[in-house]
């Protein structure tokens, strides 16, 4: 069975932010807004997502994977005990396909390619580029467009280490436009947000079902790549 997420599985419960993107009994797949946090930062943080999305469903979920505050798009939860051991394996084993779309600082040369560098965490939470002591980590990347100073580029993360793809994008001279941690401290203003969101997730789910979806690109991104920067999405 092929999930590919279409207009009757995407829906947004009255009075609630959280849009429902899947849902079965193992699984529940949303869409995380820019600046709210996925997980607790502190304890009874009750406005990150997974807490508001506990009050939304009634019921306990488990997270799977992360986004940054700052990053919107995809994420996935287990709804059971059982499904969050299926889903973390996947996600160890690299079963798990996850695309991002992002608008960075300058024209990147080529149409497509990979970033191969090392990253480990330096302090205070700021990750780095480390030949002799960082993990493994790969992007791939492929360019959709290119305006002004800016390029549109599709990214696809082949291992899941923190800030992988603000700190790879950084590392080859293309830092994400709105990022405030990584880059030209002179380029970080004026910039609508973030220009990172999570697009689409590809994974064998624990029913054996094969959940695709693509293309979820939250409105105030598209409307942020159109307005300052250009790009149509």
């Amino acid at each position: 069975m092929l999930w590919t997420g279409g207009a009757f599985g995407e829906r947004a419960l009255p009075n609630s932010m959280i849009t429902i993107l899947y849902q079965d009994d193992d699984c529940v797949a949303v869409m995380k807004p820019a600046g709210v946090a996925a997980i607790p930062e502190k304890a009874g943080d009750d406005a990150c997502l997974s807490a508001l999305l506990e009050s939304q469903l009634g019921r306990r979920i488990f997270p799977v994977h992360r986004l940054d505050k700052d990053v919107s798009g995809v994420i996935l939860y287990a709804l059971t005990a059982a499904a969050h051991r299926f889903l973390n394996t996947a996600f160890e084993r690299r079963e798990v396909h996850k695309t991002y779309l992002a608008v960075v600082h300058g024209l990147v040369a080529a149409d497509r390619g990979f970033i191969k560098r090392p990253l480990r965490e330096f302090g205070s939470g700021r990750m780095g580029v480390d030949d002799a002591k960082g993990k493994p980590s790969e992007t791939r990347y492929e360019v959709l467009a290119r305006a002004g100073n800016y390029s549109l580029v599709q990214l696809h993360p082949l291992t899941g280490r923190r800030h992988q793809l603000r700190v790879h994008l950084y590392s080859i001279g293309h830092p994400l436009a709105g990022d405030d941690r990584y880059g030209d401290p002179a380029q970080r203003h004026g910039h609508p947000r973030l220009m990172l969101t999570a697009t689409g997730v590809a994974l064998h789910v624990p029913s054996g079902a094969k959940l695709e979806l693509h293309g979820r690109v939250p409105q105030d991104f598209r409307e942020a790549a159109r307005t300052a920067y250009g790009f149509e999405v």
